[in-house]
């Protein structure tokens, strides 16, 4: 089975530990930093990234990356997003006004709440490990290897709230505030954890993502 996987480069967070994560996981992985560098027949594709979510639609959009994705995502191979990459997904986000985004999934991307359900503030951005607590099936997801319960680590201070609960996969306990963590629609994956720094969890999602 062929392992192709391209990933999207466009300025915005930490390409090289995801690509060194996919290859560890056995995958050939082709970067592309503009649209018209992709090959026609991509197998796989990997939007990863971090930081605002208005720069990296701006830098998606710049590259020719916004078509090509929706392009590629009609063909109905794999597609991941990670972090802002599953962000980017959605319809919008409020992140320092408001921003459209890819609209692949019905939604909006709104701030991580400033207190937990106590009312006392916690810390944002959040980060650190958390325990994915399932919300749908994971089967024949990115998430079929892992277990309820297993700690994936997160850095955001915005998350995804799906218009349709039906997409969304696991969430996370932040304080009694559900933190959406990944999401599921046919072909679309999307991850706001980071798989690539979350030890052999992380892996085995990104190997899943392989064997689609």
């Amino acid at each position: 089975m062929s392992t192709a996987v391209t990933v999207l480069d466009y300025g915005i967070g930490n390409q090289l530990n995801v690509l060194r994560a996919l290859e560890h996981c056995g995958a050939t992985v082709k970067v592309v930093q503009q649209a018209g560098d992709a090959e026609a027949a991509i197998e796989r594709l990997v939007l990863p990234g971090v930081g605002a979510f208005g720069n990296a639609m701006g830098e998606l959009r710049s590259r020719g990356f916004d078509d090509l994705v929706r392009r590629f995502v009609a063909t109905g191979r794999p597609f991941l997003g990670i972090c802002v990459g599953m962000q980017a997904m959605f319809e919008g986000s409020e992140e320092m006004g408001q921003h459209e985004g890819l609209g692949l999934l019905r939604g909006q991307v709104r701030a991580v709440p400033a207190t937990g359900v106590d009312g006392r503030p916690h810390r944002i951005p959040h980060i650190g490990w958390r325990p994915l607590e399932p919300r749908a099936p994971w089967a024949g997801t990115i998430l079929a290897g892992v277990q309820p319960g297993e700690r994936v680590y997160f850095v955001h201070s915005f998350s995804a709230q799906p218009a349709d609960e039906g997409v969304r996969l696991a969430d996370v306990d932040y304080d009694g505030r559900p933190v959406c963590a990944a999401v599921h629609r046919d072909n679309l994956h999307g991850c706001q954890f980071h798989p690539e720094r979350s030890a052999e969890t992380g892996l085995n999602a990104l190997r899943r993502f392989l064997a689609l």
